[in-house]
């Protein structure tokens, strides 16, 4: 059997183990929650760029395609449509921020290119939104 002292000496050593250890805890889960916020921000600008390929393949109005990708996209993304031939690309992109004070600090570029064949028979919509 040991004294009293020894005992007494290792309660100490949890508490500070503990102490040590949940910052880094919170820590950690705070950047698997940044993680998946960026990841949901780039499927996010997928999505946008799909849908509003696949729109303009279809021959809808430019304003119409761009309003279909700023629904799907995330918060103050970029649209870019462009047209050559008998295909259209559209470009969504967009910075993903961390939640809190540090959304500047730590912000990530994510953002998805989409290119669509134009459908048979559809009207092509020029840069002006004239139908040629």
């Amino acid at each position: 059997m040991g004294t009293g002292t020894g005992e007494v000496r290792e309660a100490g050593f949890v508490t500070a183990e503990t102490a040590v250890v949940l910052p880094v805890l919170v820590l950690l889960i705070g950047v698997l929650v940044w993680g998946v916020l960026v990841g949901a921000a780039q499927v996010r600008c997928v999505d946008a760029a799909r849908e509003a390929a696949r729109a303009a393949a279809r021959g809808d109005p430019r304003e119409q395609v761009l309003d279909v990708a700023r629904r799907t996209a995330p918060r103050n993304a970029s649209v870019a449509v462009s047209e050559s031939g008998d295909t259209v690309l559209v470009r969504v992109s967009a910075v993903s921020r961390a939640p809190g004070g540090l959304g500047a600090l730590l912000s990530l570029p994510v953002g998805a290119t989409a290119v669509a064949a134009r459908e048979p028979g559809d009207q092509a919509v020029s840069r002006s939104g004239a139908v040629r």
